[in-house]
This record gives C-alpha cells, sequence and structure tokens, in this order.
C-alpha cells in the first residue's frame, strides 16, 4: 500500500492493490479542485445552455447566444463573464463584435457527451 498516506496506513485494507489505484485516480489536491470547478460552472442551468452553445456554434456572440439560450443580454454577459474568468471561454474580437469560444478542452470533451445528440434512446 505504498500510495496510503502515512496517517491511513493503521487502515484495514482488502485489496491494497485497488486501494493504491483508487488513490493514483484522485491526484492531488489540485487536480480535484480543478475538477470540481469545472462541474460548478457546469452545475448552473445557465452557464450549462450557453456552453453547450458556444461549443456547438462558437465562436459566437452575446447577442446570439441570448438568441438561442432564450436568457436575456445582460444575464448572457455575466455568466460570459464569469466563465471567462474561470477559463472556460476565451474572446476574439471582430470590429465590434466580440464572439466567445471554448478554452478547456476537456470541458469540451464533457460537453459533447452531455450533447442530446448523444443521449441514448430511451426503451
Amino acid at each position: 500500500m505504498h500510495l496510503v498516506p502515512a496517517e491511513r496506513t493503521h487502515h484495514q485494507a482488502i485489496d491494497e492493490n485497488r486501494v493504491c489505484h483508487a488513490i493514483e485516480a484522485l491526484g492531488g489536491p489540485e487536480h480535484l479542485a480543478t475538477w470540481a470547478a469545472r462541474f460548478s460552472l457546469l452545475a448552473d442551468r445557465s452557464r450549462l445552455a450557453l456552453l453547450l452553445c458556444i461549443r456547438s456554434a462558437g465562436p459566437i456572440s452575446v447577442t446570439d447566444l441570448a438568441l438561442a439560450t432564450g436568457i436575456n443580454a445582460t444575464t448572457t454577459s455575466q455568466a460570459l463573464r464569469l466563465l471567462r474568468a474561470a477559463g472556460a471561454v476565451t474572446t476574439a474580437r471582430e470590429g465590434r463584435i466580440i464572439r466567445y469560444q471554448l478554452a478547456d478542452e476537456t470541458l469540451h470533451t464533457l460537453l459533447a457527451t452531455a450533447s442530446p445528440t448523444q443521449v441514448p434512446p430511451s426503451n
């Protein structure tokens, strides 16, 4: 049980190899924090809607995102500001228009699996 922290070595294990694999999958505290932050972005319905639209149609403007999602432009802008600060999206300026695109490849992959077209048919 080479990966078990010293303060837990007195605990009994059923399968020491599996314990080590499980600990390895956790990564360090920063790894878990990064994943928790990603999922917190996805936990909000409006942000999730924006991210799904950006993944599918990006680079896309605030106006077009507001129209696509039915979220008012001010709320859309505020959510995009948060997504940008979190590193989930980046911007590209075209004259007076700012377009948003996904910046986090891991989020892109997660959103691709969350796409309604990827949901298996129910029986």
